[in-house]
């Protein structure tokens, strides 16, 4: 039997995303429709991955076209980047940290206590992240002057710990 993933999980990170993104970039999303996948499967070529424990855990993933990245590392950074580089990873690990780390107070505010892992960055395309059967809810979302950005969560509430 998989997991269902709760859509309650879902609206921290897309609120967190829209002001940060607001703030950071001066850039406001446009939503897409939200879809579920039965697994985490990006086919973005930059994404962060960041480990969600606690109450409810699992992972959440950013993905982006490399070109989305760079632009969104120039925003960050105040200066044109070309080449996606360790300075630009940085800034986009920096952007993925700051979602999650104000999607964990609004999930704290839902009630549920959790803490993030630091990203990770993986770059390529077509990449599979195995998240053990928790299925994703992917919300899409389009960045004026920027490119598209999905967001990726997949989360379940942590079991019990059998006595």
């Amino acid at each position: 039997m998989g997991a269902i993933m709760k859509v309650e999980y879902v609206t921290p990170f897309v609120q967190a995303a829209m002001s940060v993104m607001q703030t950071l970039l001066n850039v406001t999303p446009e939503r897409g429709q939200l879809s579920a996948r039965p697994q985490v499967f990006t086919s973005q070529q930059v994404n962060i991955v960041c480990g969600i424990t606690g109450e409810v855990e699992g992972q959440v993933i950013y993905g982006m076209s490399i070109i989305a990245a760079d632009k969104i590392a120039s925003l960050m950074l105040g200066t044109q980047v070309v080449t996606f580089d360790q300075l630009a990873a940085s800034a986009i690990a920096e952007l993925g940290n700051m979602i999650s780390g104000n999607s964990m107070t609004l999930l704290a505010g839902q009630g549920y206590t959790c803490d993030i892992t630091p990203p990770t960055i993986v770059k390529g395309s077509n990449v599979k992240i195995s998240t053990l059967d928790i299925p994703a809810l992917v919300i899409p979302m389009k960045l004026a002057g920027v490119g598209d950005f999905e967001i990726n969560v997949s989360l379940q509430e942590r079991r019990a710990k059998a006595a």
